[in-house]
């Protein structure tokens, strides 16, 4: 899915929902032991720390919702 049509999907109560329960899904799974056991790409983990390491205002999230 193009990116800024997840930012419309984001827009609507429906697509708040559904990116929550994927959200959900994936934290589910990602808790399971036999999951949790299995190395993380260091590559992951950069990218990880990059994206945490934003300030808000500076998330591409927030910037492509500014310019609509």
């Amino acid at each position: 899915m193009r990116p800024e049509r997840q930012h419309q999907n984001w827009r609507s109560e429906a697509g708040s929902r559904l990116w929550l329960s994927g959200l959900i899904a994936a934290m589910q799974h990602a808790e399971q032991p036999e999951v949790r056991r299995q190395p993380v790409a260091p590559e992951i983990l950069d990218a990880l720390r990059a994206q945490l390491a934003l300030t808000a205002s500076c998330r591409p999230s927030q910037i492509s919702t500014l310019r609509h």
